[in-house]
């Protein structure tokens, strides 16, 4: 008799699903044997990776028989400088999902609670569970975060609240007044995650500098990544501030050497490299734009968003729609894991890749 290993996992983890990543393009081309695709699934940076990193990344590889600097300092400092804050504010981590998964392993435990969204990011249901806590989802309002709800479903078993702001897949985004009176209602002794990973994009009037919180309310968390607007998605690096007495709780939890050493100096030369984010952003916000008109021309609805993507609608399950994508060699995300199955999330691509995508689109529906 073969041992049943699920069994024997930890109870809270035998329920749980993995996460799904878009699909590599590497994978479709051993299905469908296609060779000419578009990968608009990830939400990463169409430009590709600044010349500067590039450079810095081919004089660091003569080190790679050394460790890296475990406390990131370089990469800390400089982040620092840019965003006026102190060193012992911050805490590294291989991708910012590193840092989410941190605070869940630092702040929840079983019996404890987290609350967020119904249909933000997958990772805090993952993080949640994988320690044995209990997640409570507070149903969407017009597909993002109700924060009244939110702040009714605080009780004292909850110990952290993960908040995506723009959220992903939605592309929604919370207003600095409503984000400032939530925030004012919530017990200090519950950690407030301000999930900020499409920070660099969101250009809204409205929208709300996260780090700007930090000294009213001790108990927030800001998480940052350079995967996106950086350019560095492949390079695994991000960031949490908070307050000094909070990063260093999570820097006890953090695994030696989390960071790696290519990583932490492209992300170092890519916060130098502001001509890179301005390109990016000016790329994003037109390719949104682009891709509005002509959604708008195919009679399609979709959730106006602040991060390099947009969700889709269709009136009924979108997974043939995806699929007649891919055989056109265009891959987008399908969304049904965070319950929206009649949906698709598409990332902004280049002018021509945004333009592909409508076009076989169009041919679809």
């Amino acid at each position: 008799m073969s041992t049943d290993f699920i069994a024997l996992a930890n109870t809270s983890i035998q329920g749980m699903s993995p996460y799904l990543p878009g699909k590599p393009v590497e994978e479709l081309e051993r299905e469908l044997g296609l060779s000419d695709i578009i990968k608009l699934a990830s939400n990463e940076n169409p430009l590709g990776p600044s010349e500067l990193v590039l450079s810095a990344i081919q004089k660091a590889s003569q080190e790679l028989t050394r460790y890296p600097d475990g406390g990131g300092f370089i990469l800390k400092q400089a982040l620092a400088e840019k965003l006026k804050i102190n060193l012992e504010q911050i805490t590294l981590g291989n991708g910012s999902n590193d840092v989410l998964d941190l605070i869940a392993r630092a702040y929840l435990a079983p019996g404890d609670e987290a609350v967020f969204s119904q249909y933000a990011f997958a990772v805090y249901p993952i993080s949640t569970q994988a320690v044995g806590a209990t997640a409570v989802v507070t149903p969407a309002k017009n597909y993002g975060h109700d924060l009244d709800a939110m702040a009714a479903a605080i009780t004292d078993k909850t110990r952290v609240v993960f908040i995506a702001n723009p959220n992903n897949p939605t592309g929604n985004w919370l207003a600095t007044t409503e984000l400032e009176a939530f925030l004012a209602k919530v017990p200090e002794s519950v950690v407030v995650v301000l999930d900020e990973a499409y920070f660099e994009y969101a250009d809204a009037a409205d929208y709300p500098d996260g780090l700007t919180f930090l000294s009213r309310y001790p108990n927030v968390i800001v998480t940052r990544t350079f995967s996106k607007a950086y350019g560095l998605a492949s390079l695994r690096v991000g960031y949490g501030i908070s307050s000094p007495a909070i990063a260093n709780i999570l820097n006890r939890v953090r695994q030696p050497f989390n960071v790696n050493s290519l990583a932490l100096v492209a992300a170092t030369t890519a916060l130098s490299d502001e001509g890179y984010l301005v390109r990016g952003r000016e790329l994003n916000k037109s390719g949104l734009a682009q891709l509005q008109v002509g959604l708008d021309a195919l009679g399609l609805t979709y959730v106006p968003s602040a991060g390099n993507f947009l969700l889709i609608h269709f009136d009924k399950d979108a997974i043939p729609v995806f699929e007649a994508l891919l055989k056109s060699g265009v891959i987008v995300r399908p969304v049904g894991n965070y319950g929206l199955p009649n949906s698709l999330r598409v990332s902004v691509g280049t002018q021509q890749e945004n333009a592909r995508f409508l076009e076989s689109l169009k041919a679809i529906v």
